[in-house]
C-alpha cells in the first residue's frame, strides 16, 4: 500500500484550511486517511502550521512520499532536515545528541526569522494605519475648510450687499439733494 503525506481540504468556500495526513494514495483527497500529523491554515499571515515533526519523520522513514505542497511544509517545519540528521546518526557521522543540538539550533534560527517577519508585518501595518489616519485628517480639514469657504462667502456677500445698500442710500440721497439744488437755481 503506497502511502502519501498530503493535504486534506476543509473549511468553507474561499477560506480553506488543511489537515496534513498520511493516507493511502488510492484514497480520495478528502476521504480516508491513516493518521493525521498536523494542520495548515494559509488564511493567516504568515501561514499557521501545526505539525508533529516526530510523526512526520516516522512516516518519512517508513517510505511515505509527500506531495509537492506537503514537502514544502515539511521542509519549512524541519521534518526533512530532522530526517536528514537521523540518516547521519545511522551512518555514524555524529551522535544523536549532536543531531538534536543541530536541530534545536536550526529551530531557533527559523523561529527568529518567522518572528522578524511577524514583527515587520506588524510595524508596516502600524505605519500604514498612521499614514491613513493622517491622510484622513488632512482630507477632513480640507473638507471643513471648503465648507467654511462655501458658507462664508454667502454671509460676506449678504453682509456686503446690506452694507452697500446702506451706503448707496445716503449717497443716492446726497445726489438727489444735489440735483434738486441745481434745479432750484
Amino acid at each position: 500500500m503506497p502511502v502519501k503525506i498530503r493535504l486534506q481540504r476543509h473549511g468553507r468556500k474561499g477560506r480553506p484550511f488543511f489537515h496534513i495526513v498520511a493516507a493511502d494514495s488510492r484514497a480520495p483527497r478528502d476521504g480516508r486517511f491513516i493518521e493525521r500529523i498536523g494542520d495548515y491554515n494559509p488564511n493567516t499571515n504568515p501561514a499557521t502550521i501545526n505539525l508533529d515533526v516526530d510523526k512526520a519523520v516516522e512516516w518519512l522513514h517508513n517510505g511515505a512520499q509527500p506531495t509537492d505542497t506537503a514537502r514544502a511544509i515539511l521542509s519549512y517545519k524541519g521534518a526533512l532536515y530532522k530526517k536528514h540528521l537521523q540518516g547521519g546518526v545511522k551512518k555514524g557521522a555524529f551522535s544523536q545528541d549532536e543531531a538534536d543540538k543541530r536541530f534545536e539550533k536550526w529551530l531557533e534560527e527559523k523561529q527568529a526569522k518567522v518572528q522578524s517577519k511577524v514583527d515587520g508585518l506588524a510595524s508596516s501595518k502600524a505605519t500604514e494605519d498612521k499614514k491613513r489616519l493622517e491622510a484622513e485628517t488632512k482630507r477632513k480639514e480640507e473638507m471643513a475648510a471648503a465648507i467654511a469657504a462655501k458658507n462664508a462667502p454667502e454671509e460676506v456677500v449678504e453682509e456686503a450687499t446690506a452694507e452697500a445698500s446702506e451706503e448707496e442710500a445716503p449717497a443716492a440721497e446726497a445726489e438727489g439733494n444735489a440735483e434738486e439744488a441745481k434745479t432750484e437755481e
